[in-house]
């Protein structure tokens, strides 16, 4: 079977429910790959919640979709304060970055707690800006970047990830929206262990399923790279076909 936008493979999947140090519940999602221990973990930041950005946002869903059967890759999705998806909505109100800080503290937290191993990052435009901001810590290997404003993010950030040595990896769209391959290689610059892929013709939503498949594929050769290439066929049974 080939893998489709739609294709749902198996995997281990469970609501779960985070908490915040300032008292709020955020509505998420644990995939695991099934009957076998996972052998690193995405923690996914979704895009801007005020422009319909949700843990469900189509690049994250489909990596909780595939990455466990194909990477063996644990796949943690949630949404942050004051968000809405199907899965529900998280407590709180939209912080425009700021009080996100403990929504992202809270989904590393559940990591540790459940014992997950090698925990990135996997933050999308508004999610970046978490990941530069809140998400340098001891427990996190290092994050991979798509689409990254560099916004509300800026120079102390990169700085406090070049101190702190860890890997950053930021995937930027040739005809982003708002940085661009160029002008990223220059900002990342002062982060030693920065690498910035650019992908020719790609927008900074990723719609298509060619621009998905290189996204995943580019997470996977860094945190399961025994995994990559990823296959574009299934041999297994599947769980069902998505919209």
């Amino acid at each position: 079977m080939d893998i489709r936008a739609s294709t749902v493979l198996p995997a281990e999947r469970r609501p779960v429910t985070l908490h915040t140090a300032d008292g709020l519940e955020l509505v998420g999602e644990l995939a695991l790959p099934a009957g076998t221990a996972p052998v690193a973990t995405l923690v996914c930041l979704h895009p801007l919640p005020t422009a319909e950005g949700m843990m469900d946002s189509h690049v994250l869903r489909k990596a909780s979709f595939r990455l466990p059967a194909l990477a063996g890759v644990a796949v943690l999705r949630f949404n942050t304060r004051g968000t809405t998806s199907r899965h529900g909505t998280s407590q709180g109100e939209f912080g425009d970055g700021e009080t996100e800080r403990y929504d992202v503290a809270s989904a590393i937290e559940f990591v540790e707690f459940e014992g997950l191993p090698r925990p990135w990052l996997l933050g999308w435009s508004f999610g970046t800006e978490l990941a530069l901001k809140w998400g340098c810590d001891p427990e996190v290997e290092g994050a991979i970047l798509l689409s990254p404003p560099l916004r509300r993010a800026g120079d102390a950030d990169l700085d406090v990830w070049a101190a702190s040595g860890k890997p950053l990896v930021a995937l930027v769209p040739e005809f982003d929206d708002y940085l661009r391959p160029a002008e990223a290689e220059e900002r990342f610059a002062r982060v030693p262990r920065a690498e910035v892929v650019g992908v020719d013709d790609a927008k900074h939503l990723w719609v298509g399923e060619p621009y998905v498949r290189t996204v995943l594929n580019e997470v996977v050769r860094r945190v399961a790279p025994e995994a990559h290439p990823l296959p574009t066929e299934w041999e297994g049974e599947y769980e069902r076909d998505t919209l």
